[in-house]
């Protein structure tokens, strides 16, 4: 193998393995003895892979208003589940169904989400690893 030949192979290499490199385990990030339901507003959606993420603004019974982030599967994966980008929206409450990060951030993996019309959809997290 010449060297032009070995560099075009090493960056191809590099190409393909580069989206995997932010990838995790569920169980090294989220807790599933620690199960969260919150209700709140969306304030933000982020539809891009490996997860698709979103957020929401839940008041407190104290009256402090808390921004929580949710983690679900990949546009593909939650579009195979009945998921379209439109299906959440900025403003709508929804509630939330899932599992509290390890590290006590107001983070959460998604089980479920229940939309304002009562639609329930479903994360898609890969739970078993």
């Amino acid at each position: 193998m010449n060297r032009r030949t070995f560099v075009l192979a090493g960056i191809a290499l590099a190409a393909i393995a580069r989206p995997g490199l932010g990838h995790h385990a569920f169980s090294a990030v989220f807790d599933p003895a620690q199960p969260v339901s919150l209700e709140g507003t969306v304030t933000s959606i982020e539809w891009m892979n490996p997860h698709t993420w979103f957020y929401i603004d839940v008041r407190e019974e104290s009256g402090e208003m808390q921004s929580w982030g949710f983690e679900m599967g990949s546009p593909n994966t939650l579009a195979r589940r009945g998921w379209q980008r439109d299906s959440l929206k900025v403003g709508e409450e929804v509630i939330v169904i899932g599992w509290r990060a390890r590290d006590g951030t107001l983070r959460a993996a998604v089980s479920s989400v229940t939309l304002s019309n009562g639609q329930q959809l479903f994360g898609a997290q890969d739970t078993s690893r």
